[in-house]
Parts: structure tokens; sequence; C-alpha cells
């Protein structure tokens, strides 16, 4: 490929992730505003991600995780989103996660978003967390994160990749969720069951 397609590709390929990453974020917020957004994983949110999913996985295969090399420092973190975000996707997320390690290993990509990440996947198979960025209500419906290995070594761990204090990071949860006007389940036992039937019907346990 001669370097003025390149150059172009390029372009295409961050544009095309800056827009599904602002999709994302829109959607977000609208159903956010209604209050839907919060009662379970609701099915327009999701039909975003796997569609977003779907194009991100086709552009692993063309060009490898678009990095900020590839695409730009805005796009790769936009490529970061939408892989957070394909949660029904376990394939995928473990896929990019290992893609992600390597990245980071040569400071193309940020090691909290490798951090968070893989809390995320270890949440999804039923396991403790490393990081502790990974939140959700608890039995005095208070948003705290999942359960954590090593507790007592969590904020060191989270100074290696960048990240601050637990106890910072619950508050700003707890706040935004204030500010949302998102609240605890009415039956926490029965989101939890919704839960795990989700994960294990998308391929996150057995």
């Amino acid at each position: 490929m001669r370097y003025a397609e390149s150059v172009s590709a390029s372009s295409d390929h961050a544009a095309a992730l800056l827009a599904m990453a602002a999709r994302d974020l829109a959607v977000r917020e609208r159903l956010a505003a209604d209050g839907s957004l919060f009662d379970g994983y609701h099915p327009h949110m999701e039909h975003v991600h796997l569609e977003h999913a779907a194009r991100l996985s086709d552009l692993i295969d063309d060009i490898g995780w678009p990095n900020v090399e590839l695409v730009g420092a805005e796009a790769a973190e936009a490529a970061w989103l939408i892989l957070q975000h394909a949660i029904s996707m376990p394939a995928l997320q473990r896929r990019g996660l290992a893609l992600l390690e390597t990245e980071a290993a040569h400071d193309r990509a940020e090691a909290s978003n490798v951090a968070m990440l893989e809390d995320r996947i270890r949440v999804f198979e039923g396991r403790a967390q490393r990081f502790g960025t990974q939140f959700d209500w608890d039995a005095n419906g208070q948003l705290s994160p999942h359960p954590i290995e090593d507790p007592a070594g969590v904020d060191a761990r989270r100074r290696e990749v960048g990240l601050p204090p637990l106890d910072e990071t619950t508050a700003k949860h707890r706040r935004r969720a204030r500010e949302e006007g998102e609240h605890p389940p009415d039956d926490a036992a029965a989101r939890r069951a919704q839960a795990d039937a989700w994960a294990r019907r998308v391929g996150w346990r057995d």
C-alpha cells in the first residue's frame, strides 16, 4: 500500500472508531436520562455494543490492535472503550486483553486500561478482581467494588498502573450514581441471578 493510501486508511479507521465511541456514549446518556439504563442490560445498549464489537473485531483482523501509532491517541482510546463494552463477546475481550498487554509493554497502551479490562473479565468469569475497578450494589445498597483478590495490596497495584486510591474512586462512583439517579435494585438476589444467567448464556461461565 502506498503511503497516501495508508494514511487515508488510518484516517478512515480513526473516524470510524471515534464515531462508534460517540454513539455508544450518546445512547448511554439517553438511556440514563430516562432511568432505563440501570434496569439490567438494556437491549438497545447491548445491540449497540454487539454491533460495535463486531466492527472492532473485523478491524483487529485487518490491522491488529488500533494503537496510537496506527489511528492516533483519541481513536485508540475509543477502541479501548468499544472493547471494554463488548461484554457479550468473551472471546473478543480475552483476545483484546492479550493484545493490550503487549501494547502496554511497548508503551502504546495505558496500563490502567489493561487493568480495567482484566478486572472486567475476571468479574464476568466469577473470579475476584485485582485492581478494584468494577463496581456493583452491595448488601447495604451502596455502590462498592466487586470482591478483590488480596485487598490489602489493592492500592499498591493501582499505583503501579496509574489509578488513584480505591477510596477516592469509590466516592466518585457513588457521587456519579447519585447525579445520574441510579439506585440499588429492588430485588438484589434476583438481579444477581439474572446477571449469572446472562454470564452463562453469552459464554463467560460454564
